[in-house]
């Protein structure tokens, strides 16, 4: 069995064993990092700040059976500020035309922008690589818990929700959009300044071109790379566009992945959350998967799938989630569909 829940200081050792076998700049194989992540996260849980970018909630994924981390996700409820910027490049197009040889062409242009009163943002998913292809389709409820989350508390996040997919990267995880435009204006590898910019975005605004770039000009590598994303981060897109997302004409000013929104009252999962009393009962014809949401001794945040069936404000669950994970008959649960 799997329970998905707010992430705690206990989970230190598994979420740097879950680091070793992932490259991912958002789960740094680093100790003192992820204490840091880990303490900040508990700390937005319990009591959220009214500064939203200070928030950041950690989610993970435990298998029970192995009494282990497996997945994380994240929520930055505020991505975007006058202290720390969103940066992007808008994806757009010029028409050029000239009579004397009556030729047109029109170039696809790329021209940095910036937000300081940005969204919410989605993202930070790894689940470990001995647990893919899972039929319980782990890495969806380790990214459909956030949507959960939001459901329950919709004032802690702003009005939209965005999400930045991974593009395409060459076999030594280099971008080629970076090695293109990047490189050559700041002189420091795509991974270095990925990183760099996680605490320091001042280096983006003084040293990136600030006016169009034409796409025409690159190399077929990097414009190839624009607004794509590589195979892993396939099944993520589709997800997104099915729930409501959509690609907003952005990509990462480093990498040229694409960035994608939806409303937050939009999100198809969101829309059709619901509050229950639970009850017990077999699954039968009308049962149907859910992720469920109950209070919780230890941690702030408790949620697992389940197959139940939803009855006149009641959810009807077996006898094994019941025993399993401790849920009394009469207790409430806020759940969406999955």
């Amino acid at each position: 069995m799997f329970i998905l829940r707010s992430a705690c200081l206990d989970d230190l050792n598994d979420l740097l064993e879950l680091a070793s076998k992932v490259k991912f700049i958002n789960l740094p194989h680093d100790e003192s990092l992820i204490r840091k992540k880990l303490l900040n996260s508990k700390k937005s849980f319990e009591r959220p700040s009214s500064e939203l970018e200070d928030n950041y909630y950690f989610f993970v994924l435990e298998d029970l059976n192995a009494q282990k981390v497996i997945g994380v996700s994240m929520i930055h409820a505020q991505h975007g500020t006058e202290r720390e910027p969103h940066f992007f490049l808008k994806v757009s197009s010029e028409h050029k035309f000239s009579q004397t040889i009556n030729t047109g062409f029109v170039h696809g242009t790329l021209k940095l922008g910036l937000n300081t009163d940005g969204p919410t943002e989605i993202g930070g998913l790894v689940l470990s690589p001995d647990y893919r292809g899972n039929p319980k389709k782990l890495g969806k409820q380790i990214s459909f818990v956030r949507f959960l989350y939001m459901s329950m508390y919709p004032e802690r996040f702003r009005e939209e929700i965005h999400s930045e997919l991974m593009p395409p990267l060459d076999k030594d995880g280099n971008s080629h959009l970076w090695e293109a435009i990047g490189r050559r204006f700041m002189n420091m590898d795509y991974q270095e300044a990925d990183k760099l910019s996680r605490s320091n975005k001042e280096f983006i605004l003084s040293l990136y071109p600030s006016e169009n770039i034409y796409m025409t000009l690159l190399p077929y590598e990097a414009r190839d790379a624009i607004g794509k994303v590589g195979r892993d981060t396939e099944p993520v897109r589709s997800m997104l566009e099915s729930i409501g997302f959509q690609f907003i004409n952005e990509v990462d000013p480093f990498d040229g992945g694409p960035h994608y929104r939806c409303k937050l009252v939009d999100i198809k999962p969101i829309k059709k959350h619901f509050k229950a009393e639970v009850a017990k009962g077999a699954s039968d014809s009308s049962s149907e998967n859910y992720l469920l949401s109950i209070k919780h001794e230890e941690h702030p945040f408790y949620a697992f799938l389940c197959e139940a069936t939803l009855q006149d404000g009641k959810v009807l669950l077996d006898s094994e989630y019941l025993s399993r994970l401790g849920i009394e008959v009469g207790s409430e649960v806020v759940g969406i569909p999955f």
